[in-house]
């Protein structure tokens, strides 16, 4: 071991211990934990630290699938979450989500929990390992005729229709809707199961995108910056410029003292 250790540099060993999988770890740790050099020793304090992170991360998103396998039963199962009921302008987006039990999607947590990069990068992996993806989306003149509660219930029914599945449960975030038939709704499903999860971070991400897209077609109105919600700046360009077709007129009453449509 003695050979081992003295024939690379101390910043060499500290690069690896830094750059390592988690799955070296323990065997590069155990190897390192005698070399008396401090630029080694800092190395393996941090290594070690990261290993207690990202195990105690693992075990919280295991967690996460052992709820799925427990609320959901056996059978099919399908997570899913909204995104948008609070926003004034743009479409209330639902989307719904069958996991496998493996491979884990490690990572997976409430979406307003993640940074915006790091939701982008697990719906592309969570696009990869989905036995299915369904969307609905109701936009705001539908909103508005129906009102939110319908438009819910619609989006849902919707989303799990269009993954092609029939599910034998359908856990839901949130309150319970009666939307679909077997649905199970669990009050911040989106932080403790996986499938709700990675539902509520792919209609996230889509529907941001969504919002993105139509700041191009209105871009005095921050839909980007804003997603579509009462921001500051959003209620003043509302004022200014009054509304579009992308708002929800029910939603904006008290931004204009007469609400018009263009």
């Amino acid at each position: 071991m003695a050979n081992q250790v003295s024939s690379r540099s101390a910043s060499e060993v500290a690069a690896v211990l830094g750059s390592a999988a988690l799955e070296e770890l323990p065997a590069l740790i155990e190897r390192y934990r005698d070399d008396p050099r401090k630029q080694v020793q800092s190395a393996l304090a941090r290594a070690e630290r990261r290993l207690d992170r990202e195990r105690a991360e693992r075990e919280r998103v295991d967690a996460m699938y052992a709820e799925m396998a427990e609320l959901g039963g056996p059978g099919v199962v399908v997570g899913v979450d909204e995104v948008g009921r609070g926003s004034v302008a743009g479409p209330l987006t639902v989307c719904a989500v069958c996991l496998p039990e493996r491979p884990r999607i490690w990572g997976l947590n409430d979406s307003k929990k993640l940074t915006p990069a790091r939701r982008e990068r697990l719906t592309e992996e969570i696009a990869q390992v989905a036995v299915a993806i369904g969307f609905c989306h109701i936009p705001a003149a539908e909103i508005d005729r129906i009102g939110m509660a319908s438009a819910l219930r619609r989006a849902v029914a919707g989303a799990v229709a269009d993954t092609g599945l029939t599910p034998d449960c359908v856990l839901m975030d949130g309150n319970p809707l009666g939307a679909v038939d077997h649905e199970r709704d669990i009050v911040h499903g989106d932080a403790r199961v996986a499938c709700i999860a990675a539902a509520s971070i792919v209609a996230k991400v889509t529907r941001d995108a969504h919002m993105v897209e139509l700041d191009a077609l209105y871009p005095e109105y921050h839909l980007a910056e804003s997603k579509g919600y009462a921001s500051p700046e959003h209620i003043a360009a509302i004022k200014a410029h009054g509304l579009t077709e992308e708002h929800r007129v029910s939603f904006c009453g008290n931004f204009l003292e007469t609400e018009s449509l263009f």
